[in-house]
């Protein structure tokens, strides 16, 4: 079985039902609606169109694309296909989207015309060997006339993914992610959180992020329910269709919880969300006080649980049972964990370490990076395999849930996105007169974490004009939005920073 004949048979089971609803509330436009016939016959039509273009299977396409419904043809026509879709972060620019083209080296980029600008910038060694530029917004430009064509044969095991992750040293890692891989994580979460046909998801998320893509589109199209794609959140559409009885499901991150509640606290009388039976949160921790004033202004009680870009779904409170506030619950079903010392000795619940997971949901490892896979798994002395999240847990030892204590490195979590320190470090010792950087997570209110820039500088720097170079080379949200001046770093004999001094 593969990703496509999970999404066929509900296609097969009830191909008049809406599939995808999508509405852009700022441009005013009437929804585009599509059943599960109409996405079905699209994404196979695109799929032919692909095949005689001289995409083959195992080719990778890169997609650099907000949320649309072509966004959602186009991914299932690229499973059909038999190749490999690889999501760009919107926020990404040059030097990101440089690094992940290059690596991977897509046949094929797949875009909008919203996004021509960015792109224009890049020159041809940017695009590493793309061919073919496609946008979504002039499909008739390419999409061929013929209906169909026998695709070909797509295994569990052939790569559905390679989805860029963010470490805390080096570069951002593609991690690849099987149909199988896929397919546990979606299963599991059918089962867990008794996803049923008549669900509708309004879903804000980027599908370029696995929270988005896997566990709000994937689920709902494998259950056959609705998804209600939105090109971006908004607080008072989501709570106008959330109040209305839009939707049975919402999934958001922390920072989108904590707008809502902005919204709520002003709001008389409150809204009712009577037929909402999950709000689930991921990417990044929730704060026990959002958990509470969310439940005391809602009556909902938000789900947590636990993920990566590596391994789909680990952990999740329970969605029949007691959800406790800053834990992420227990393993899914079919996911082992574990929680090691620094030998990776398993310890007794109530231990503090790292935790470590196992099972169908893990990835095989990183593209064209051996080195890291290998320092990613460790081999247990059955001879059982793990992969170490880099996350320091501990397990209560009544319960058995699992509350996480922070990252074991350095990763800032800001906003649910991934920041790692050394790539906007190295970028800052090429900026004129920086002579030393080290970047930490500072607490934020809203976003969890900011990177906070600690400089060394030969004279004074323009702090303006500094933050404006960064903004033109990276992702808004890794930009620096502090900044500490200091005669020297603290650094070990071995000339590491100290970064626990700095904080």
């Amino acid at each position: 079985m593969n990703l496509w004949t999970l999404f066929a048979i509900a296609r097969a089971r009830t191909p008049q039902k809406e599939a995808l609803e999508f509405v852009n509330v700022e441009s005013g436009n009437a929804p585009i609606r599509m059943s599960y016939e109409e996405l079905y016959t699209q994404a196979e039509r695109w799929a032919t169109a692909f095949a005689q273009m001289g995409l083959r299977k195992g080719d990778r396409v890169a997609f650099f694309l907000g949320n649309r419904p072509e966004f959602v043809i186009a991914y299932l026509a690229v499973l059909r296909a038999g190749a490999i879709m690889v999501p760009i972060n919107l926020r990404y620019r040059r030097m990101e989207i440089y690094h992940i083209l290059n690596d991977c080296t897509p046949r094929f980029l797949v875009t909008e015309k919203a996004q021509e600008p960015i792109l224009a910038e890049l020159t041809s060694t940017d695009l590493g060997g793309v061919e073919r530029i496609l946008a979504v917004d002039a499909v008739d430009e390419w999409l061929s006339p013929v209906e169909t064509q026998r695709p070909p044969l797509v295994h569990g095991e052939d790569l559905a993914l390679i989805m860029y992750t963010s470490g805390t040293t080096g570069r951002s890692k593609g991690a690849m992610i099987s149909h199988n891989n896929v397919l546990a994580t979606v299963t599991g979460l059918m089962a867990a959180w008794a996803w049923q046909a008549d669900d509708v998801i309004l879903l804000p998320l980027p599908l370029f992020h696995v929270h988005g893509l896997v566990v709000g589109l994937h689920c709902a199209l494998a259950s056959g329910a609705t998804v209600r794609l939105r090109p971006k959140f908004d607080a008072e559409e989501t709570i106008d269709v959330l109040a209305h009885g839009g939707a049975t499901l919402f999934f958001g991150v922390p920072t989108l919880y904590v707008r809502l509640l902005d919204l709520l606290e002003r709001m008389d009388p409150k809204p009712d969300f009577n037929r909402m039976r999950l709000f689930c949160s991921g990417s990044a921790p929730l704060a026990a006080e959002t958990y509470i004033a969310f439940e005391d202004l809602t009556g909902h009680r938000i789900l947590e649980r636990y993920g990566m870009t590596e391994t789909g779904m680990n952990l999740s409170n329970p969605y029949i049972g007691p959800r406790v506030p800053g834990s992420v619950g227990t393993p899914l079903p079919g996911v082992f964990a574990r929680i090691v010392d620094g030998q990776n000795h398993e310890l007794a619940p109530g231990s503090e370490g790292e935790l470590l997971v196992r099972g169908s949901n893990v990835f095989d490892g990183y593209w064209n990076d051996k080195e890291k896979t290998a320092a990613s798994f460790s081999v247990d002395e059955a001879g059982i395999r793990w992969f170490h999240t880099g996350d320091l847990a501990v397990q209560d030892p009544e319960s058995g849930y699992v509350t996480l204590l922070g990252r074991r490195h350095e990763l800032i979590i800001s906003g649910g996105f991934n920041i790692y320190p050394r790539e906007i470090e190295e970028l800052l010792l090429s900026y004129p007169g920086i002579r030393d950087a080290a970047v930490i997570g500072a607490p934020h209110p809203e976003w969890g974490e900011v990177p906070l820039a600690c400089l060394v500088c030969e004279g004074e720097i323009d702090e303006i004009s500094l933050v404006n170079w960064c903004k033109s080379q990276l992702a808004s949200f890794k930009v620096p939005r502090h900044f500490r001046y200091v005669n020297e770093l603290p650094r070990n004999a071995m000339g590491k920073v100290l970064k626990h001094l700095l904080k």
